[in-house]
């Protein structure tokens, strides 16, 4: 996308803005810093970048790289939405060797069915066969 590139080298990564961003969202509200940091340095990250190299969007695939996927923490920061980067992202993200051949790739949404729908993500068939342990206020008491 002209003007814009996308890296998976973590180096690159602005740990600054993607903690400015997730540390208020509504899916990661007050994350701990140093959480974070442990997320990514455990993750496949995708940068989204200027390139002037100023860092607009980000993505991380949480994998074993054979068989299982979790998509999180995708964002384009407000400033840079509408032109068609998240669209980029995803088909970068999805088209990325080492994650290719999943048997399984989940991610979990609040507002944005519409573009995950585009890339091929569903609701799950038997939701009721899906389990998890949640503590969606885990950085408000720490």
């Amino acid at each position: 996308m002209q003007g814009y590139y996308i890296s998976t080298d973590k180096k690159a990564l602005n740990f600054d803005v993607i903690y400015a961003y997730l540390s208020k969202s509504y899916w990661s509200e007050g994350i701990p810093e140093s959480v974070l940091r442990k997320a990514i340095e455990n993750a496949c990250c995708f940068g989204v970048y200027l390139d002037s190299g100023e860092q607009v969007g980000f993505a991380r695939v949480i994998t074993d790289h054979a068989t299982f996927a979790y998509l999180a923490d995708v964002f384009i920061l407000e400033a840079h939405r509408g032109k068609g980067l998240s669209k980029w992202l995803m088909a970068t993200i999805l088209e990325a060797p080492d994650l290719q051949g999943l048997r399984r790739f989940l991610l979990t949404t609040k507002d944005a069915h519409g573009l995950y729908a585009q890339y091929g993500f569903a609701p799950v068939e038997h939701p009721e066969r899906l389990m998890h342990i949640w503590y969606p206020d885990i950085y408000s008491t720490a």
